[in-house]
Order: structure tokens, then C-alpha cells, then sequence
């Protein structure tokens, strides 16, 4: 089968091409997944750069997250069938096959497209998963930074379905009018020097009670400083690359937290009804039109090194996909 295979950590438009693999063989408790898309998503690039919490061994086929049709099924699981239409994560997705978790693997109904499938758990369970993380309860006031990113997205349109609000910050005027093509409102452009005052008119002063920051820099700082007392700022992201700036007093005399926040570490620890909750939440708002993963790009596999390209590119509307 082909994959889209890297030996060395690198540039992933340099260290990517297309090798021929052998096609994968699902064991005990997994599925084989005849891939149709596969997401590319930031945490993936720096997993080929070598810059992520965890490196694979090498060599070693990019890829997470994908959709498909069930190929083959190991034992100990009956409930899905060959032929049947999945969203599965799993490592080696950017292949003609890749093998994936059958009890994790979500069936997909016919009225989600498959390009909404292939993004379907990553970017959206850490949205709804942040929810939880933060407490946030209907009436809740919550601010977030790089808004106009997949998981800030999909956070907005989770939190308005669950009665929660949430300030979306964003850098530039034009990203606010993305969002609002979306359905997400209450989005502020911190390039404009009355940013904070506008803040406040949409809160109408009322306490945030927690900040999401996936940005890190000064940026985290400017969201501590919105946080009312014993708020609770998550970090969740680093697109500045750099480390997060945060005021001593603010820390201090708000008796604020900093927590970090990583779903590969926290979704193991969800029990299974929990976790069952949350996709169907996810199911029942992407099926209903609330929610909407929007995509910018979709290229063939063979143009790998393009797709990633693209993918690394600032400004994304949406997530760039590969086509097996």
C-alpha cells in the first residue's frame, strides 16, 4: 500500500514521500480501515518534526486521524462489519489502510459527509473535553484565544449549545468576520487598541470565570487579566512558540490557576459512558448543522509534501485533508 513514510524528524514538506508499505494486519480488539480522508492536523506536523510530547519510532507513517470503510476486523469484536463507514483515530492515517481501536472507531450516519468525518474527534472531543476540564456551566462566561484555530471553533459552537459564553479573541479584523460566517458571535480582534474595553460591553462586566490559551507569549498574560477571581487559566497550545508570560500579581491577588491541558493524556482516564456522552454530543451537533468543521483544502496523497505544506500555512479557513 502506499503511505506517506518519514525515516528523520524534519520539515514535514522535506522529510514526507510516498513508500510502499505493507498493508497492516488488525489484531485483537482493532479494526483495518480502508482510508477515504484523513485530517491534517498541527499536532501531527510536529510529531513529524520531532517537537511534539511524543516522538514514534522511526521510520514511521504520519497520519492520526481519518475516515473510511472497515476492511478487516480482529477478534473480539463483532459490532462492526466490512464495508461499514467509520471515523477513526489511529496511528499511519496518511495510507491507503491504517489499523484503529474498534471500541473507539465512532459508525458514521449518512448525514455526515466525509469530509466532516474525517475530522470528527480530535479537534472537537478537545473542545468539549475542555468544557468539562473548566467546569463551565450554562450561564458561564469563558474567554479564548486563537479562536479562529479548529478546537476554538468548535469550542464556540459547543459552548452556545450548551448555554455557556465564551469571548473569542482573535488577532486580526478578518478572522472575526470568519467566525461570524460560522454562527460564532461575541469575537473581538485584539488588534484593535480597544480590544479589552469591548470585552467588557459583551461580558457587561460580568465575571469570566476561565481563559483558554493556545498561544502562549504575552497572550496568555492578557488573558489571565481578564480572569475574575479564582479563575482558572488552561493552557492548551503554543502557536506563538513561546513560553507563557503571566503577571505575578495577577497570579497572586486573584489567587488564580494555571493548568495545562493535553487530550492524549486526558481521554484515557474518561470512563467509557463519558466518553460515549461526548461523541454523541459531537454526533448530534454535526449532524444538526450547530456545529460545522469547515475544510480549506483537499489533496491526493501523492501530493503529500503539498498537503502539508498547506497545511502549515497561517490564515487556514479550515483543515487541510488528504485523499487516499
Amino acid at each position: 500500500m502506499r503511505s506517506a513514510s518519514y525515516s528523520k524528524f524534519g520539515k514535514p514538506a522535506d522529510v514526507l514521500s510516498i513508500q510502499d508499505a505493507a498493508i497492516p494486519e488488525p489484531g485483537p480488539g482493532q479494526i483495518r480501515i480502508k482510508t477515504g480522508l484523513a485530517s491534517i492536523h498541527n499536532h501531527d506536523l510536529l510529531m513529524v518534526a520531532g517537537e511534539y510530547g511524543v516522538k514514534p519510532p522511526l521510520p514511521s507513517i504520519g497520519g492520526t486521524e481519518g475516515m473510511g470503510t472497515v476492511d478487516a476486523v480482529g477478534e473480539g469484536f463483532t459490532h462492526l462489519k466490512p464495508g461499514q463507514r467509520v471515523a477513526a483515530s489511529g496511528q499511519g492515517t496518511w495510507s491507503d489502510y491504517y489499523l484503529a481501536s474498534a471500541a473507539s472507531a465512532v459508525p458514521l450516519p449518512d448525514a455526515i459527509d466525509d469530509e466532516t468525518a474525517a475530522q470528527l474527534i480530535s479537534m472537537p472531543l478537545s473542545a468539549v473535553t475542555l468544557l468539562d476540564f473548566v467546569d463551565a456551566k450554562p450561564g458561564d462566561w469563558l474567554v479564548q484565544n486563537a479562536a479562529n484555530g479548529a478546537v476554538g471553533k468548535a469550542l464556540a459552537m459547543f459552548a452556545k449549545r450548551r448555554g455557556v459564553h465564551v469571548v473569542n479573541l482573535v488577532r486580526r479584523a478578518e478572522a472575526v468576520a470568519e467566525l461570524a460566517d460560522l454562527g460564532i458571535a461575541d469575537a473581538i480582534s485584539t488588534d484593535n487598541p480597544d480590544w479589552r474595553s469591548q470585552v467588557d460591553k459583551i461580558t457587561r462586566g460580568a465575571p469570566i470565570k476561565a481563559g483558554i490559551d493556545g498561544v502562549g507569549g504575552p497572550s496568555s498574560g492578557e488573558l489571565l487579566s481578564l480572569l475574575a477571581e479564582k479563575g482558572v487559566l488552561v493552557s492548551f497550545g503554543l502557536m506563538s512558540g513561546k513560553p507563557m508570560e503571566l503577571s505575578a500579581s495577577d497570579m497572586i491577588f486573584k489567587e488564580a490557576v494555571a493548568k495545562g491541558f493535553w487530550l492524549s493524556k486526558i481521554a484515557p482516564t474518561l470512563p467509557a459512558d463519558k466518553m460515549k456522552s461526548l461523541i454523541g454530543e459531537i454526533l448530534e451537533g454535526v449532524a444538526s448543522g450547530d456545529v460545522r468543521l469547515a475544510v480549506s483544502g483537499v489533496f491526493p496523497l501523492d501530493q503529500i509534501g503539498k498537503a502539508v505544506a498547506a497545511a502549515g500555512e497561517h490564515h487556514r479557513k479550515g483543515k487541510v485533508l488528504v485523499r487516499a
